[in-house]
């Protein structure tokens, strides 16, 4: 038989304490930085000057007009490719600036 407890595993456990101490934005602004240059590609990562995740928004700041003006053609595809690594649907929009 077995007995009924109060035990969760430490996924659950987790993912409950980013939520509560509304962690997960961090966490997943720091996968960003960390895995941009493989999501993005290395001409688009070496022209990136900063990434900032807010309310479900990633603000993308780029240093070459052409390329700013090329990505926003393009921001459903980057909410699509960043949200399949990030493993959920964490990024609504992107803003590029």
């Amino acid at each position: 038989m077995f007995r009924k407890t109060n035990e969760e595993s430490l996924k659950e456990v987790i993912e409950q304490l980013l939520d509560t101490y509304k962690l997960r934005d961090k966490l997943n602004q720091v996968k960003l930085m960390q895995s941009w240059d493989n999501i993005m590609g290395e001409m688009i990562s070496k022209r990136t000057e900063k990434l900032i995740l807010k309310d479900h928004t990633l603000y993308i700041y780029l240093n070459s007009a052409p390329l700013k003006e090329e990505l926003n053609y393009g921001r459903e595809r980057i909410v699509q490719l960043l949200n399949t690594a990030l493993e959920g649907d964490f990024i609504k929009e992107v803003v590029i600036r």
